[in-house]
């Protein structure tokens, strides 16, 4: 068992990866912006997530370097999202996700026909 480095935030790096993407939402979002999103168009496609938790959701992210914010100078203005660079090599680990959540998913309705 290897001891935390008191500098490191985090016990290990799935720790750290797990702060970075987890939670309710975070995955949702990212799986959303494999295209370029605006906000409303984010907020539409996330039934139940207020804009303040939306807002504060893209901020960690962008925070992270996960998640880019582009302002356009328009009137009105127009702010859209998109995955960076390092986010997308998130994209193969957001693939998995989602094929486990399949599986899962079956499986959960397999135990409920069995009941």
């Amino acid at each position: 068992m290897s001891q935390k480095d008191p500098g490191c935030l985090f016990n290990c790096a799935v720790e750290a990866a797990i702060e970075a993407i987890g939670g309710k939402w975070k995955g949702v979002i990212l799986y959303h912006l494999a295209a370029t999103r605006r906000f409303n168009e984010l907020h539409r496609l996330l039934p139940g997530i207020t804009q303040r938790m939306l807002t504060k959701q893209l901020r960690e992210l962008e925070r992270d370097g996960i998640v880019r914010r582009t302002v356009y100078a328009e009137v009105p203005p127009r702010v859209e999202y998109d995955i960076t660079e390092f986010g997308k090599t998130l994209q193969p680990v957001m693939r998995e996700l989602e094929q486990w959540g399949r599986q899962y998913l079956q499986k959960l309705a397999q135990n409920r026909g069995d009941g």
